[in-house]
């Protein structure tokens, strides 16, 4: 018998699994790191957590060196070596290797700009693009070239 989510009308196995996913509605997160005192709505999702504290990397490419605490960052970096590129937009020809990049790219389509500056009123669709920005506001210059005393606010003015 399948159990239903009032909220959503998504369909679980088991009471367990609708109770866990209950808790994206509502909120609740019961489950506390001891370390760093982040709250997770699964044991499932604590115990991965954990591994950014303990150091483990469970999952190695075979391809080259690096390796992961994730399976889904293994699987996510595999992909720069094979090239795939599961996530199309449906309003244009791109497709990405991220889902969080396709997410990203659709501000462009959609004109979203959830950064915005708080010192002007400008808004921007990319973090980076807010803290290239911030630099007109501090005067800030963090890259220095390394044949002569001229920094840069940004990395293209130096190259």
């Amino acid at each position: 018998m399948d159990h239903l989510c009032q909220v959503c009308d998504k369909t679980f196995p088991s009471s367990s699994k609708l109770k866990t996913h209950s808790r994206t509605h509502s909120g609740e997160k019961p489950f506390d790191c001891r370390i760093c005192q982040k709250s997770f709505s699964s044991s499932s999702s604590l115990k991965s957590h954990h591994l950014t504290h303990t150091g483990e990397q469970l999952f190695p490419c075979t391809v080259c060196d690096k390796s992961f605490s994730h399976s889904s960052r293994l699987k996510t970096h595999q992909r720069s070596h094979s090239g795939e590129t599961p996530y199309s937009c449906s309003k244009c020809t791109k497709s990405f290797s991220r889902s969080q990049d396709l997410r990203t790219h659709m501000r462009i389509h959609s004109g979203e700009k959830p950064y915005p500056c708080p010192q002007c009123d400008q808004a921007f669709s990319h973090n980076g693009s807010l803290k290239m920005h911030q630099r007109t506001h501090s005067g800030e210059t963090p890259y220095s070239c390394s044949k002569c005393a001229k920094s840069f606010s940004r990395s293209d003015s130096l190259r």
